[in-house]
């Protein structure tokens, strides 16, 4: 597998990266996680965006899928034809927020450019992959995605905080794609995002072979929660750089 940082922002974009948007390849199969502010312009950077295969979307806050708007213009209004439906797994509602976002009907909305499935915890195929769906811990209705092939791993937390389901998710993972929006001591609301200690601590207790800490704001000292996790867990730390690519 590989694993290409289009973005990896929280919140809002940042000077140097969109929001949040994954791409995840093997077998020449393309899969995008999230696509979040000025995803779909970065994404244009790794691959062409009619070679995508298909999108999961962890959930619906707009800096992890609003560029699903932009992405329908693009493929809609293509000069050589609008490609075949594309799958889009999403949360319960994903067609109907989206056209509501694009101020157009919900029937037909966006159905006829994206075929809408919706995410429940479990496992299904995608193209080469084995998909493990795990509902967290976040306001609205969040997931987070395992994926598997030719015997690796990698796990992506979405958006959540403190979670029992993700540790089990990310249990023994190559590479643990884990987000640390808060700041350990200055943040402390519950139940909506980790911190870097907090990032840590699952990703030691879920066995983790290495931990990428992803969707930090512009606002937070991104070095001060990569130390917080490097303190709570034994493997090898990093932040998650736009274009920054993993070979697994």
């Amino acid at each position: 597998m590989k694993l290409t940082v289009v973005g990896c922002s929280g919140s809002f974009p940042s000077a140097d990266s969109p929001c949040s948007s994954y791409l995840v390849e093997a077998d020449g199969y393309r899969v995008v996680l999230d696509l979040g502010n000025g995803a779909l312009g970065a994404l244009q950077k790794y691959a062409s965006i009619y070679e995508v295969d298909a999108i999961l979307l962890s959930h619906l806050h707009a800096d992890h899928c609003i560029d699903l708007c932009a992405y329908w213009v693009a493929r809609n209004y293509r000069a050589e034809g609008c490609p075949a439906p594309m799958p889009v797994y999403g949360p319960a509602g994903t067609a109907e927020r989206m056209a509501r976002a694009y101020d157009m009907p919900e029937d037909p909305g966006m159905k006829e450019v994206f075929e809408f499935r919706t995410l429940t915890p479990g496992r299904f195929d995608l193209g080469p992959f084995r998909i493990d769906v795990a509902q967290v811990n976040h306001p609205v209705d969040a997931f987070a995605f395992r994926l598997e092939h030719g015997g690796r791993s990698l796990v992506y937390s979405g958006d959540t905080g403190e979670s029992a389901e993700l540790v089990e998710l990310a249990r023994d993972t190559d590479l643990f794609l884990c987000e640390a929006a808060y700041l350990d001591g200055r943040d402390t609301y519950r139940a909506v995002h980790l911190n870097g200690r907090e990032a840590g601590e699952h990703a030691t207790a879920a066995g983790a072979r290495r931990l990428v800490l992803t969707h930090i704001p512009p606002w937070t000292d991104a070095e001060l929660n990569r130390r917080d996790a490097a303190a709570a867990y034994p493997g090898p730390v990093e932040i998650a750089k736009a274009g920054a690519v993993y070979e697994l």
